[in-house]
C-alpha cells in the first residue's frame, strides 16, 4: 500500500508518498508560493532534486502538479495515480469531536469548516487541499488527521479555562492543544527505545522549532500540554509571546491605542525570542549574537529555557514522576546548547546529560543522559507524516 500524505499550509504545501510495506518514503516534496508570482515544486527522490517552475494559482493547481511529479516517466517513483491507495491529510483543528483520525466523508468536512472559527489561519488551507484532492482522486479515500486529536484525553479540570463556564458551552473556549502527532510519535519511539509498554510510562516530550509546545504523555495519552485555545499559549516561541498576563492586551490596546488586529500581530509574530533579542526567530542566529556578548540574545535563549524547564517540572508534579524527557523537531533535535541548559538543574528529579552524547551527531534518534541518570533524556527525530501514514493505513483497511 502507497500513501500519500499532504500537508497545506496557506501558499504551500509539504506531501510524502510512503510505501507502507517497509514505511520507505518514495519521495518527498515541497510546493511554495501558491497563488503567489513564483511559484515553484521540489521533490526529492534519492537524495535528487526536481524542480518545477510554473504558475499555480490555487490548491488545486498544486496537486496536479505534484500527481504529474510522482508519475513523471524521468523524475517519478509510481507509474500512475492508481498505486496511491490513500491520502492522509493533516488537519490542525478537530475541535471537541475528534479524538482520533478519521476517514473523510461529508459529515467530516462539515465539521471542519465549523471549527474555521477554531483554527482560521489553518483549517481554511487544510480544506482547500482535501477539496483539491477529492476533486482530482475522487475514488481514492481520504483521512483526516488532526493535530488536536491526542490531546482529547485531557482531564476537564486541566483543559477548562477560569473564566465563565458558559464561554466554553457556547464558543468551545477550552484548551486544545496542538502538535499531538509528533507528541504522540516521539513518545511511542520513546517507549521502544526503552524496551517498556508506553502504558507503563510516564513521558514529558519537548517538541521545540519555531512553534513549540510540550506534553505531558501518561500511560501513553496526554494529560496536560502547554499550547492552548490557540497555538499561542504555553512557552516563549520564535515570535510567539507564549503565556502572558491578559491585561497586557488591555493595557496595549489603551497605552498605544493598538486595534484588535494590532496587537494580534504583536503577540503572534514581533514577540517571542525574537521581540526580545530584537534581532531574530532563528535560534542559530540568536546564539551566534549571544556568543558574541549581545546581552538581548542571551536575554532570549535564557528566557526560553527557563520557560522550558518550568514546564518539565510542572509536567512531573502532575504525572506524580517522570520517566524520559524527549526532545524533538528543529531545535530540540538540533540544538544541543539549548537541551543542556534546559536540563540543568534538574537533577532533583534524577535527569542527567551526558553532555559528549548531547553533542554527538544528529538526524537520528538517540539518549543523551548519562548510565545513571534515573530519568531517561532522548533526541527523536519526530515523523509526523509516517504517523499521518500508520493512521491512514488502519483506516483504509478497516
Amino acid at each position: 500500500m502507497k500513501i500519500l500524505v499532504i500537508n497545506c499550509g496557506s501558499s504551500s504545501l509539504k506531501y510524502q508518498l510512503i510505501d507502507m510495506k517497509n514505511e520507505n518514503a518514495l519521495a518527498k516534496g515541497l510546493v511554495e508560493r501558491i497563488g503567489i508570482e513564483g511559484s515553484i515544486l521540489t521533490q526529492k527522490v534519492n537524495g535528487e532534486k526536481y524542480i518545477i517552475e510554473q504558475p499555480m494559482k490555487d490548491h488545486k493547481d498544486a496537486i496536479k502538479l505534484v500527481l504529474d511529479a510522482l508519475v513523471d516517466k524521468e523524475h517519478g517513483v509510481i507509474s500512475d495515480m492508481s498505486e496511491i491507495s490513500a491520502v492522509g491529510h493533516r488537519v490542525v483543528h478537530g475541535g471537541e469531536k475528534y479524538a482520533k483520525s478519521v476517514l473523510i466523508d461529508d459529515e467530516v468536512m462539515k465539521s471542519l469548516e465549523d471549527c474555521i472559527k477554531l483554527a482560521p489561519l489553518h483549517n481554511p488551507p487544510n480544506i482547500i487541499g482535501i477539496n483539491a484532492c477529492k476533486s482530482l482522486m475522487p475514488n481514492t479515500p481520504m483521512v483526516a488527521v488532526f493535530d488536536t486529536a491526542f490531546h482529547q484525553t485531557i482531564p476537564e479540570y486541566a483543559y477548562i479555562y477560569p473564566i465563565p463556564y458558559d464561554l466554553y458551552k457556547k464558543h468551545g473556549i477550552r484548551k486544545y492543544g496542538f502538535h499531538g502527532t509528533s507528541h504522540r510519535y516521539v513518545s511511542q519511539v520513546a517507549a521502544e527505545m526503552m524496551g517498556k509498554d508506553i502504558k507503563d510510562l510516564k513521558i514529558i516530550t519537548c517538541h521545540l522549532g519555531n512553534g513549540a509546545s510540550i506534553c505531558a504523555v501518561d500511560g501513553g495519552k496526554s494529560v496536560e500540554t502547554s499550547m492552548g485555545f490557540t497555538p499561542l499559549e504555553g512557552i516563549a516561541m520564535g515570535t510567539r509571546s507564549g503565556s502572558i498576563d491578559p491585561a497586557i492586551i488591555t493595557f496595549l490596546m489603551k497605552e498605544l491605542n493598538l486595534s484588535i488586529d494590532e496587537v494580534n500581530n504583536l503577540i503572534n509574530k514581533k514577540s517571542g525570542v525574537y521581540g526580545i533579542s530584537g534581532l531574530s526567530s532563528d535560534f542559530r542566529d540568536i546564539e551566534m549574537a549571544a556568543e558574541e556578548g549581545k546581552h538581548r540574545s542571551q536575554l532570549a535563549l535564557d528566557v526560553f529555557h527557563y520557560k522550558v524547564k518550568r514546564f518539565i517540572g510542572s509536567y512531573a508534579a502532575v504525572m506524580g514522576g517522570v520517566d524520559c524527557v524527549v526532545f524533538t523537531a528543529g531545535l530540540g533535535e538540533n540544538a544541543p546548547l539549548s537541551r543542556s541548559e534546559i536540563c540543568n538543574g534538574l537533577e532533583f528529579l534524577g535527569i542527567k546529560i551526558d553532555e559528549k552524547k548531547n553533542n554527538e551527531g544528529r538526524g537520528f534518534a538517540k539518549v543523551i543522559s548519562t548510565e545513571d541518570s534515573k530519568v531517561k533524556v532522548f533526541v527523536i527525530p519526530t515523523d509526523e507524516e509516517l504517523m499521518i501514514a500508520r493512521d491512514t493505513k488502519i483506516i483504509v483497511e478497516a
